[in-house]
């Protein structure tokens, strides 16, 4: 803020609370030269959520205390703070291999979001939505987002999911689907096979195209005709 700002906003305070106006001009003076002193980088307002005066207003509104330069600037840098944590620095339009302007373009940018002139440049996150209406209905006309023709060209790559995909098409229960008691595989894993050296120890652990008959017991008695009807409608997915 330069000295006019100052005086502006010290008058907008005095409105507010009279304990701080300065009736004598040599005082007033003073005042204006203080709080200049402290909160000449300070900004009377930006674009971007800052202003001095509603700060103000807030200290006066729930503090008993007369109003400090101080009880603006903290709230200042707490704002700069926030702001330069949720930037996340865009690679800059300089050609990478002038130091120079890479650096004067970097810090440029820093600067303009620390002092409330553009505002903090973040990375796209991922949040959940409704699938567009149009390509939930294309999704359930065709069975699955994967061709029938990658599926058969992936089959050989991954023998166990095409062995449970073929059994479900097939109106076999969903093996996996159920936890294995016998080699203890989650559910949604296929099962593996254990190899035993001559010590007793476990030597290797390979997954198994097909699940443990054990594993396709539980599977079936755990079927309900909810289950079952749910799973019919779900076949054409897994084709």
């Amino acid at each position: 803020m330069d000295r006019r700002e100052i005086a502006a906003l010290l008058a907008y305070i005095g409105r507010l609370d009279p304990r701080t106006i300065r009736t004598d001009q040599g005082e007033a003076r003073d005042q204006l030269a203080q709080w200049y002193e402290l909160l000449a980088d300070v900004p009377l307002a930006t674009p971007y959520g800052w202003d001095a005066r509603i700060t103000a207003r807030r200290h006066i509104r729930v503090s008993p205390y007369q109003i400090l330069p101080a009880d603006i600037a903290r709230p200042w840098e707490s704002y700069r703070r926030d702001r330069l944590e949720r930037h996340t620095d865009p690679t800059p339009s300089a050609d990478p291999d002038d130091q120079a302007a890479w650096t004067a373009e970097l810090a440029g940018t820093r600067r303009a979001v620390a002092s409330g002139g553009a505002q903090p440049a973040q990375y796209q996150q991922l949040t959940s939505r409704r699938i567009d209406p149009e390509l939930e209905a294309r999704l359930r006309e065709v069975g699955s987002c994967i061709p029938p023709e990658a599926r058969a060209a992936l089959a050989p790559y991954r023998p166990a999911r095409a062995a449970r995909e073929a059994a479900v098409s097939q109106g076999q229960p969903d093996a996996l689907s159920v936890r294995c008691e016998w080699c203890d595989a989650e559910v949604g894993e296929p099962c593996r096979r254990r190899q035993v050296g001559p010590e007793g120890t476990a030597r290797d652990n390979t997954p198994r195209t097909k699940p443990h008959p054990g594993r396709l017991d539980l599977a079936a008695a755990q079927r309900t005709p909810q289950a079952q009807a749910t799973q019919q409608a779900q076949q054409p997915a897994m084709v």
